[in-house]
């Protein structure tokens, strides 16, 4: 036996990939997915090529590989899960609450309006309100559109899901407050302080996530290069205004920014260990 998968699609994917290296591989699902070998000569390669799969199962090389070698009648049994269980199984409390609290933000906006709503939870517009704190934060609450709210709460659950899992509530907050933080000043540098809207921080976690997976594999949180690709493509393309949309593009360099710096923070030791 070379390893074991808690996740079959895994487990399969490592068995795809290898028979296009020549070596056969065979599953045995029990509690997980045993990866077993006939040929023990082969073992020294199966090692060295587990040891690279591991640092990144994500590679678009092992899918092309399950399209290439991979068949339909493996054998393997998925667990299913509601699509409510799906949700909650992949964020966490923080998560759940900064996605609740949106929600109920655009509940009421559509209720009495979003003019009265951005006067109690807009980035400060008057010195008079410098000291309510709360502002700094809160802008990125609002949404005016439900594309808008559905957007940014999508990638809020996939990354900032991600992030609480694998590395815990604290450093999601942290990335949190941070980017909402900076990127709510550099916007209202822009715009002055009519803007909401939460891309700001899921930029920042855009910028985290890809950077992290990408120096600190072990780390668990990884982001596809077509996605930060499409984030990029979508960054240019609200600053050229090729939508014609009022997009927050301060907000968005701000918070990209914010995520590779902290990112890059977080993987020195790890890199310097390396």
């Amino acid at each position: 036996m070379i390893t074991s998968f808690a996740n079959p699609r895994v487990a399969q994917a490592f068995v795809d990939y290898m028979a296009t290296q020549g070596i056969i591989l065979t599953i045995q699902q029990h509690t997980q997915s045993d990866i077993w070998l006939a040929d023990e000569s082969q073992a020294g390669r199966v090692q060295q090529e587990l040891a690279c799969f591991l640092e990144n199962p994500a590679d678009p090389r092992y899918l092309a590989a399950s399209w290439q070698s991979g068949h339909t009648n493996s054998g393997l049994h998925y667990r299913r899960f509601p699509f409510l269980a799906t949700l909650k199984n992949n964020a966490g409390p923080f998560t759940w609450c900064i996605m609740m609290a949106c929600i109920l933000v655009f509940i009421v906006m559509n209720i009495v309006g979003d003019r009265a709503v951005m006067g109690w939870l807009a980035w400060p517009y008057d010195p008079s309100l410098n000291f309510e704190l709360w502002r700094y934060v809160t802008h990125a609450f609002m949404h005016f559109s439900l594309l808008h709210i559905l957007f940014n709460l999508l990638w809020w659950w996939y990354l900032g899901g991600a992030v609480e899992k694998r590395l815990g509530s604290g450093k999601l907050i942290v990335i949190t407050v941070i980017s909402a933080l900076l990127s709510g000043f550099i916007q209202q540098k822009f715009s002055g302080p009519w803007f909401g809207g939460l891309s700001g921080v899921v930029y920042a976690l855009m910028g985290y996530v890809w950077l992290r997976g990408e120096r600190d594999p072990q780390s668990g949180v990884y982001l596809q290069r077509g996605l930060i690709l499409f984030s990029l493509l979508w960054l240019v393309a609200g600053w050229f205004d090729l939508f014609g949309m009022s997009i927050a593009n301060g907000a968005h360099v701000a918070g990209l920014a914010v995520g590779l710096a902290m990112a890059f923070a977080d993987t020195q030791n790890v890199r310097k260990r390396t």
